[in-house]
Formats: C-alpha cells, sequence, structure tokens
C-alpha cells in the first residue's frame, strides 16, 4: 500500500511538472508571437503610405479653395512629387535595410551577453519612438528627405534587437523533435504582423497617412512594456530542466524535472529503481562571431537566405504599389490586396516546417519550394491581374512559395544550426548564429528593393526578371552545397569539376 502511494505520488508529481513547463511553453510562444508580430507590424506602412505619397492627381478631386500652379502633383507630398519618386522610396526603404542588415550582425553579439528581456524591451519601445516620428512628419509637414531617411536609419538598427532575441528565447524552451513544425506555426507572426500593419496603415492612408505610422509605433511600444513585465527567458529561470538538442529528447520533452537533478526514478515491475544519467555541464563563455560562421551549414544557409529574402523583401515594400500602378487600384485596396501574398506566406511557412520535420531535409524543402517559385513569379507577371480570382490564387501561391524557405531558414534551421552537435556543451550560441543568417539575409533584403527602384521605371517586367533570378540563385547556392558533400563521401570528386564548368 505504502508503494504504491509513492508510485502514485512520484507519477502526479512528474505530471503536475509536466503540465507547468507546457504552460510556460505556451506562454513563450505567446508572447514572442505578439512582440515580433508588433515589429513587422511598424514595418508595414511605409509599403502602403507610398502610394498616397505619389498620386495621379488628375483623378483626385481638387478643393475649391486651392490655388495650385501644377495640375500634375499638387496632391503628392514633396520631395515624392517629382518624377524620381520611385529612387526616393528606393533610398528611404535601403535607409531602413541597410541599417538594419549591418545593425543585425552586431545585434546577436550584444543578444548573448544582455538579458533578452531588457534587451527586447528596449528594442521595441525605440521602434516604436521612431515609427511614431515618421508619421509626426505629416503633422509638422515636414519635407525634407533626410528627416525620413535619418529615421528610417535609426529605426532600422532598433528593430534588429527583435529577431535574435525572440529566436533565441523560443530555442530556450523547445528541443529539436517538432521545430519545423512549432516554429513554422510560430513564424506566421510575420505574415501576421505585415497583414496587421497593411489593415491599420490602410484605415488612415487616404484621410491622414501621418496616422498610419503613430497606431503601429504605440503597439510596438505598448508591447515592449509587456516584455519588460512578463517575459521568462528560460527553463533555468523557473526551475525547469532545459530541452534536450541532441540525441533522444522524447524523455526530455515529455518529462520535465527539476533543474540539476542527477538522477531519475523509474518503475519496473512495481519496484522503483534510480538510474543516474549525465549531467553535460554547459560553458557560460558566448560564442565568438568566427566560432558561430564556423558551424556547418551557417556560411550555406546564410546565402541562401540573402536570395531569398531579397525577394521577399521586395514584395514586402513594392507590392502594393506594384498593384496599384498596374491593376489601377486605390492606396488602400492595393494595401488590403497585397495582404494575400502575406496569407500565403502563412501556410507556406507551416508546410515548410511540417514537410521538413517529417523528410528530416531542411535544405531540400527549400530547394523545392524555390524552384517552384520561380516558374510562379513568372506567371503572376504575366497572367495575375487579368480577374479579380487569378489575382487572389497567384498572390496566394507565390507568397507560399516565397515566405516558405525564407520562414524555415530564418527558425528551424536557425535554430538548429544554434544548437548544433558541435556546439554540445556551449548553449550561448543561438543569438548569434541567428544574427549571422539574418543578417547576411537582409542584405538581399536591402539589395532587393534597392534594385526595385532602380529597374522599375524600365518596365516592371524587368522586376520579375530580377526577383526569379534571385529565387533560382537561393537554391543553386545551397544545391552546390549539397551536391559538394554527396560526391565527396561517395569519391565521384570529378564531378565537382561540373558546377565551375557551367
Amino acid at each position: 500500500m505504502g508503494l504504491s502511494n509513492c508510485i502514485i505520488s512520484i507519477r502526479l508529481m512528474r505530471a503536475k511538472l509536466s503540465v507547468t513547463i507546457l504552460q510556460y511553453r505556451g506562454f513563450i510562444l505567446f508572447l514572442t508571437f505578439l512582440f515580433y508580430t508588433a515589429y513587422h507590424l511598424s514595418r508595414k506602412p511605409i509599403s502602403i503610405v507610398k502610394s498616397q505619397l505619389h498620386r495621379n492627381c488628375s483623378t483626385v478631386v481638387k478643393p475649391a479653395d486651392l490655388n495650385i500652379t501644377d495640375n500634375d502633383t499638387w496632391c503628392d507630398w514633396a520631395p515624392f512629387d517629382q518624377n524620381n519618386y520611385q529612387s526616393l522610396f528606393g533610398y528611404l526603404d535601403n535607409s531602413f535595410l541597410v541599417a538594419y542588415a549591418i545593425g543585425m550582425f552586431i545585434s546577436g553579439i550584444f543578444g548573448e551577453r544582455l538579458p533578452l528581456r531588457y534587451y527586447l524591451s528596449f528594442g521595441m519601445l525605440m521602434s516604436g519612438l521612431f515609427t511614431c516620428l515618421f508619421g509626426l512628419g505629416f503633422y509638422l509637414n515636414i519635407h525634407s528627405l533626410g528627416y525620413y531617411a535619418f529615421i528610417q536609419v535609426m529605426n532600422g538598427l532598433m528593430q534588429t534587437t527583435g529577431w535574435p532575441a525572440v529566436v533565441a528565447c523560443v530555442g530556450n524552451w523547445f528541443g529539436k523533435g517538432k521545430r519545423g513544425f512549432i516554429m513554422g506555426v510560430w513564424n506566421s507572426h510575420t505574415s501576421v504582423g505585415n497583414i496587421l500593419g497593411s489593415l491599420i496603415a490602410g484605415v488612415y492612408v487616404s484621410s491622414a497617412w501621418g496616422m498610419s505610422f503613430i497606431v503601429p509605433g504605440l503597439i510596438i511600444a505598448s508591447t515592449g512594456i509587456l516584455c519588460f513585465f512578463f517575459l521568462v527567458e528560460k527553463p533555468e529561470d523557473v526551475s525547469c530542466t532545459p530541452p534536450q538538442h541532441h540525441g533522444n529528447e522524447e524523455s526530455g520533452e515529455t518529462e520535465p524535472l527539476l533543474q540539476n537533478s542527477s538522477h531519475i526514478d523509474r518503475t519496473v515491475n512495481g519496484a522503483i529503481t534510480t538510474e543516474s544519467v549525465e549531467v553535460i555541464e554547459e560553458h557560460t563563455e558566448a560564442i565568438s562571431f568566427c566560432g558561430a560562421l564556423c558551424i556547418p551549414g551557417v556560411v550555406e544557409f546564410s546565402l541562401c537566405l540573402l536570395f531569398a529574402k531579397l525577394v521577399s523583401y521586395t514584395f514586402l515594400y513594392w507590392l502594393p504599389l506594384y498593384i496599384s500602378n498596374v491593376a489601377h487600384f486605390k492606396a488602400k485596396e492595393a494595401g488590403d490586396m497585397s495582404t494575400l501574398f502575406d496569407v500565403g506566406g502563412i501556410v507556406g511557412g507551416i508546410m515548410a516546417g511540417l514537410v521538413s520535420d517529417y523528410t528530416g531535409g531542411r535544405a531540400t524543402t527549400c530547394c523545392v519550394m524555390l524552384l517552384g517559385a520561380a516558374p510562379m513569379l513568372f506567371l503572376y507577371n504575366y497572367i495575375g491581374q487579368r480577374s479579380l480570382g487569378t489575382t487572389i490564387g497567384m498572390l496566394l501561391l507565390c507568397g507560399g512559395l516565397v515566405n516558405g524557405p525564407y520562414a524555415l531558414i530564418t527558425t528551424a534551421v536557425s535554430a538548429d544550426l544554434g544548437t548544433h552537435e558541435s556546439l554540445r556543451g556551449n548553449s550561448r550560441a543561438l543569438s548569434t548564429v541567428t544574427a549571422i543568417i539574418d543578417g547576411t539575409g537582409s542584405i538581399g533584403a536591402a539589395l532587393g528593393p534597392l534594385l526595385a527602384g532602380i529597374i522599375s521605371p524600365t518596365g516592371w517586367n524587368n522586376v520579375f526578371y530580377m526577383l526569379i533570378s534571385a529565387d533560382v540563385l537561393a537554391c543553386l547556392v545551397r544545391n552546390i552545397t549539397l551536391f559538394n558533400d554527396i560526391t565527396i563521401q561517395q569519391g565521384f570528386w570529378p564531378l565537382l569539376l561540373i558546377p565551375v564548368m557551367f
């Protein structure tokens, strides 16, 4: 009787601990999802407002008491009222994106060494401030390109606090078992943020575009306050065992124990036995930048993300303007229609995570989706605007194929590499690895909108040719690496000359 009660007590204790860590994990997923939704929500307004800053004034009703001298540009917002307005929009995009790309490499280093709760809170509060300052330009009647470019640079630097920190936080709480699916669902915050940002900015864009920035700025600042009070960075902070990142992690995922336990109790034929488990002592020193680069796969996936993110961010910043110019939608309607691309991105990210978990092939999943995206982009440019149904279907399909690989690399792949088996004994690499991969990708994110601004005056067809080329290059970068690995392992080293010959 006493033995049975003891067994029941042990099982109840384990069940209680399991529920506790599951509750914490759910809470952390929800919080970090909310945080990065706010980050992307505050980035989106610029793409919606572009079509309001430079309009076709011949279709706008003139106020009766307005004395105008130029019928073509009277309704535009200077300095975007000139023929080079697309280049100016490109400068604004790149002011943000270049600062973001440079800052991302530094951000990961800080993220490994500073408390994530403080780091995220500071970043969100400052991002909110600079987003609001951009919107205040409307009410203060500011027409200086330098002012808006400076705000974009500062906002880009502040936004780099988000991604390495939230991925590191989620990686601290979840093992590798279902990481692709979990992070595929979780990474939908990117598309949800884009959708909400488009809808919120669209409400104000035609009446007072300044509010299209101020409202998202206040939202991200509010989430920064939530982060300061409620974020739990690591399981150790609440006396739970961190997840296993290597080997058989099922027990680590389903039977969380109190931290620092060096043995576990098991019941065998009614008898309680004690088994010792290996306790791995982890180094507390954060990994260096060069050390993170040496992790197998980091450089290859970083270059792959560079081209994948080039495509994704070109759509993020230019799709509403493309729809407005080609399909002749109004600013709000074009913004609303562009959200379908992000809806497709949600489904694509989840499917990429599921497939990669099932097959175990993260790289293969990325390559297949990238190869599928190239012809879909070609078709969207040529037939995407023929009817409303075609537009909706093509936007959903392109969004899934373009954002699926991007989502997989920035989440599950980054977390896998940041907890790579070569790092066993050092858990403080996740933020740095994530920053290197996303920072390299952000170079592509800066190049995409810049090239779109330069190429678009020559025709939208050329912009899509550039995007298709980037998708193919993203696939080739990863495929050549896989091809080389296979040929070396199989002894077919002469085949390595084939990529060089072509």
